[in-house]
């Protein structure tokens, strides 16, 4: 069987031992990786046994309410730390017939922050990538800087409540200790965000210093809510949201545009992220040096194009339901 990669119901990859893997998608498959805990790389609620971490499976299993069946990965697929978000793996996956290796990174991030190590790329023969930030726009402030413009944030706001939006898994962790770590009054979370909380802590070892909020929680100047966007929605975050003492700020590689914080009405916005920037996905590329290289989600074609131009990697951007590199 002629190996191939396509886009479809996930990432799928037919090897030449006939074994089908598919990664964050519902397509059939012999072997079904789950790279992370986000809704927007998914199996389905009906798609069979998963390959994944045991603080991904914790982790879908509290956010969905319901339990995923794991499976133990085979030995030719190797889970490695992918660096994106608590639980999140990349898989090394090679063919039984050919030797080749394929690296699907999953969303992925090289840099170690907080409490997570970031994305040690291995070698490999073919590397499938995901390209949020595929863009020369797209280069992210170090971390340490981006906390130290949070810390200014917080402190000229101390007369203020704050509310820090971010994904309840991920971002939500960091803005918890970064309002920790500053000069400011209490830190609440919502419901969405201490429920991740509970399952990531013993999982890793680390502590939250979140408070609960709830409808009897009296927010005064100089506290701090860390919330995902959709909680404006509630009744408890929108009933504070109604207060004239409330400032609020967003949280996104999308930051790096000034626009960002108008966009999604924010009184602030800041670049924190998880994902690789642009430079890390060109690193990443080289650290791996692949013999051919599929790029996936985000500016894709446009990373493609830089990589085959740049640097003379064979690269094609993947699209929907492809089936040959002649679709491309």
């Amino acid at each position: 069987m002629k190996p191939r990669v396509r886009l479809g119901r996930g990432v799928t990859l037919d090897l030449a031992s006939g074994d089908r893997v598919v990664f964050d998608g519902t397509a059939p498959a012999d072997v079904r990786v789950l790279s992370h805990a986000h809704a927007d790389h998914q199996v389905g609620r009906t798609a069979g046994p998963v390959v994944c971490s045991p603080l991904t499976a914790a982790l879908v299993e509290t956010r969905q309410n319901r339990a995923l069946a794991v499976a133990d990965a085979p030995p030719n697929v190797d889970l490695l730390n992918a660096g994106h978000v608590a639980g999140s793996r990349a898989a090394l996956v090679t063919d039984h017939d050919t030797g080749r290796r394929y690296l699907y990174t999953g969303d992925v991030c090289p840099r170690d922050r907080f409490y997570l190590e970031g994305f040690d790329p291995p070698d490999a023969d073919v590397l499938i990538v995901e390209t949020t930030y595929g863009t020369p726009d797209y280069r992210l402030p170090p971390t340490d800087e981006v906390v130290g413009e949070i810390h200014d944030w917080l402190d000229d706001t101390r007369d203020r409540v704050a509310v820090m939006y971010g994904y309840s898994l991920g971002r939500a962790q960091k803005l918890q200790r970064i309002a920790a770590g500053a000069d400011r009054g209490r830190v609440f979370v919502t419901d969405t965000v201490a429920d991740v909380n509970a399952v990531v802590e013993p999982h890793l070892d680390v502590t939250f210093d979140g408070e609960r909020l709830d409808d009897d929680s009296d927010l005064h100047p100089g506290d701090v809510l860390v919330a995902p966007a959709g909680a404006a929605r509630g009744s408890v975050v929108g009933r504070l949201l109604d207060r004239d003492d409330v400032v609020t700020a967003g949280f996104s590689g999308w930051a790096i545009d000034r626009s960002f914080r108008f966009r999604r009405g924010y009184d602030a916005g800041f670049p924190l992220s998880d994902h690789a920037d642009f430079d890390e996905l060109v690193g990443i590329v080289r650290a791996v040096d692949p013999d051919r290289v599929y790029a996936h989600h985000g500016f894709a074609e446009a990373f493609a194009r830089h990589l085959t131009i740049e640097h003379g990697y064979e690269t094609r951007a993947l699209k929907r339901n492809q089936a040959t590199l002649a679709d491309f």
